[in-house]
């Protein structure tokens, strides 16, 4: 499969993490954790890659600052890998990561970020900041972004649509 066939079917997997989000009343950002491990002399993969771990936002449901999809996802994966070090790894998300979450991929040390719509308010791999190609730090990672971007971007129009709609004191469809 080639690289952009990849992102856009690991993207759709962020999706159906984001619209699982929206199903619990959370803001709809999902993400995926896919590990590819590489040897390091030679750049040839060691094994196919796979998702290692997944999530949607629970900011509310665990009433947590940091309960990000993308964050999440992160703490998931190194778990499952058993070291913080996720340099063999991609994380997809739905939307572009804020200083929090792009901040915790430099320590966690992917490879790769790729997101689907971009974030005007909050964006910082691209739109606001450039956190991943900031040569101050030790680290810095590729990003890819627009990937599924018009689903992405739409999952949260709707979202809010239906929020705005109750706050009026509309019915929900």
């Amino acid at each position: 499969m080639d690289r952009d066939a990849t992102d856009e079917g690991y993207l759709q997997e962020a999706l159906a993490e984001a619209h699982a989000a929206a199903g619990r009343g959370e803001v709809p950002i999902g993400a995926v954790v896919v590990y590819e491990p590489v040897d390091p002399a030679t750049r040839k993969p060691l094994a196919p890659p796979r998702i290692i771990a997944r999530s949607g936002n629970r900011r509310e449901e665990l009433q947590d600052p940091a309960g990000h999809a993308e964050f999440l996802a992160l703490q998931l994966a190194a778990r499952e890998l058993g070291s913080w070090r996720l340099s063999d790894c991609t994380v997809y998300v739905t939307l572009e990561p804020c200083i929090m979450c792009a901040g915790l991929m430099h320590q966690a040390r992917v490879r790769r970020c790729v997101y689907g719509a971009s974030d005007p308010k909050a964006g910082a791999l691209g739109t606001l900041y450039r956190i991943h190609e900031d040569t101050r730090l030790n680290h810095t990672f590729s990003v890819t972004s627009g990937v599924r971007e018009s689903e992405c971007a739409e999952v949260l129009r709707d979202f809010f649509a239906v929020r705005r709609n109750r706050s009026k004191g509309g019915e929900a469809q």
